[in-house]
């Protein structure tokens, strides 16, 4: 077998090699006219790809399903154990062929952050360090508002010519989760997110698109760094 030249090309130390990032989105929910059903999947592809060229760790793609409260019904996803059991998959793939001991997983849909009570269990039956970052979910604001937006007119997939529809909340019920009552009451942050598009509407800021993945990407390299030193 080739000795491989893990000190090559533009990385921060060679034990970023044993360093896996991975993105967590969702694929198939609705953002509202503007964005694509993906849009969670593609902002965190992108989070986390820019991580790994900043860092030199392995990209390691997307989960392909998510997961989504009962009280939140804009999309089509799996249950949590299923999310689960898919993640440990992929990560002992991941250790297998390419000798991953350590993964971050760059979260960019907000139904997922239930999964990080299971990591206990995931980092067991992978045997890997595994750090959660949800710093783009905590950043962006209301579902399909205008951080969403904002990032999404930077990668090039927002349709601008659906702005003065996008909070229409009478037609587009997901955007700031505004039509989904239980999960209002359930959550304060939900229901500021949806008083605040009903209120204020919606905007498209590049710079502030710019800003937001900026911070992201920052985030998940802190990360990086960490488990570096783990």
């Amino acid at each position: 077998m080739a000795e491989l030249r893990y000190r090559a090309g533009k990385i921060r130390d060679p034990g970023v090699h044993k360093i896996g990032i991975i993105a967590l989105g969702s694929h198939l929910e609705n953002h509202g006219p503007a964005l694509p059903i993906d849009t969670d999947a593609k902002i965190g592809a992108h989070i986390a790809f820019q991580s790994a060229l900043e860092t030199g760790a392995k990209f390691l793609g997307i989960i392909f399903p998510a997961y989504e409260l009962d009280t939140i019904d804009h999309g089509v996803h799996v249950s949590l154990e299923v999310l689960k059991e898919n993640v440990i998959n992929t990560l002992n793939q991941a250790k297998k062929f390419l000798d991953i001991e350590k993964v971050v997983i760059v979260n960019a849909h907000g139904g997922n952050i239930p999964l990080m009570a299971e990591l206990w269990e995931i980092e067991d039956e992978t045997d890997m360090a595994i750090t959660f970052n949800n710093k783009v979910i905590s950043s962006e604001g209301p579902h399909g508002g205008s951080g969403e937006l904002s990032m999404a007119k930077v990668l090039g997939i927002v349709n601008e010519d659906e702005l003065e529809n996008q909070a229409d909340v009478s037609k587009y019920e997901e955007v700031g989760l505004y039509g989904f009552k239980q999960a209002r009451k359930d959550d304060p942050n939900i229901e500021e997110g949806a008083r605040d598009v009903e209120e204020n509407g919606v905007y498209i800021d590049e710079e502030y698109g710019e800003r937001l993945f900026s911070l992201a990407i920052n985030s998940v390299i802190l990360d990086v760094e960490k488990l570096l030193d783990f």
